[in-house]
């Protein structure tokens, strides 16, 4: 009898147990997905009136990223100046912030010509930028140029415009601003790179080369002026999509995943949100790239014979591919 009894019981109190974890469950991963997005919301918040009043530089206004973060800074309270190679797209550019925004709680832009591959009209602009406002709190060098091609095919005369545009362009504007900064310790230079400032591709050898160079160049900076205040940020990613969403990937390589441009690619908005909170946080190296090219990163650090293999590979599967 005692036993029938007993049964019974055992089997409520563990279907009770059980009914109690399965409503459970799902509370938890709402309130904490919850708890997640208000966090998310909060610092987004808190970082955009980080910016409020700051003189924000943004060297390629005219790009996809340059737009988005235009809009983001602008809505922020920032005051921009917004540098780009066509005066006409600049004007473009104002006028759409001035009409999507509000007046009373935003400054209209300011409007500086920079073209990295002109070195001769560096010494102006650097002048311009510093005249708009006397002094500067934020420079976002995202400004590049790209070429793809086998080494031998790539003349010399484009080596040195690369080079120009992706290293002695930016370098010569964070030199050009530094005094002022020093003298107001305070400032943030942000390097907008690619991911192969860190890691090197087939067929992109002198675009490669740059971008190793002005890793190398800000890497060095940073330890030089944080002793006045200055912060030195750089993100690093692996391709800078036009819109949010992708087309699958066609190739399946390996090492065409490295660089794919989608849907391993990040959007113009997740990119802009990033350089928010790197400014927010001060945070000194980013990666924003999916998890295969970052262990690629190490593994060109840990097993380089492993990671010269897969690229070797790529490259006769892609001669394969193209002879087919």
């Amino acid at each position: 009898m005692d036993s029938n009894v007993t049964e019974p019981e055992s089997f409520w109190e563990m279907d009770s147990t059980w009914t109690t974890t399965v409503l459970l469950v799902p509370c938890v991963v709402l309130l904490t997905a919850g708890f997640f997005y208000l966090y998310g919301v909060i610092m987004g918040l808190l970082s955009k009136k980080s910016v409020r009043n700051k003189v924000v530089v943004i060297t390629d206004a005219l790009s996809g990223l340059g737009k988005e973060c235009a809009g983001v800074f602008h809505k922020g309270g920032a005051r921009l100046i917004l540098c780009g190679k066509n005066w006409e797209k600049l004007e473009e550019l104002a006028d759409d912030l001035a009409n999507s925004s509000d007046p009373t709680v935003t400054f209209p832009p300011k409007l500086v010509l920079l073209d990295f591959g002109d070195t001769d009209s560096m010494p102006e602009a650097i002048a311009e930028i510093l005249d708009c406002y006397g002094c500067l709190d934020i420079i976002i060098f995202n400004s590049s140029m790209k070429v793809k091609a086998p080494a031998q095919t790539v003349s010399l005369e484009v080596d040195k415009l690369l080079m120009d545009n992706n290293y002695f362009g930016p370098v010569t504007l964070a030199k050009g601003v530094l005094a002022s900064m020093i003298s107001r310790r305070s400032g943030h230079l942000l390097l907008v790179n690619s991911i192969q400032g860190r890691l090197a591709v087939p067929f992109r050898s002198t675009y490669a080369a740059s971008k190793h160079a002005v890793q190398a160049f800000f890497d060095c900076l940073r330890a030089e002026v944080e002793e006045y205040g200055i912060s030195v940020s750089t993100i690093s990613h692996n391709f800078i999509s036009c819109s949010a969403s992708g087309a699958p990937a066609t190739s399946k390589s390996l090492w065409s995943l490295l660089y794919t441009k989608k849907p391993l690619g990040v959007s113009p908005d997740e990119a802009a949100a990033e350089i928010v909170k790197t400014l927010n946080n001060k945070r000194k190296e980013v990666v924003i790239a999916p998890s295969l090219p970052k262990m690629a990163i190490y593994a060109r650090s840990f097993f380089p014979n492993v990671f010269f293999a897969v690229i070797g590979a790529g490259v006769k599967n892609a001669a394969i591919a193209a002879e087919m």
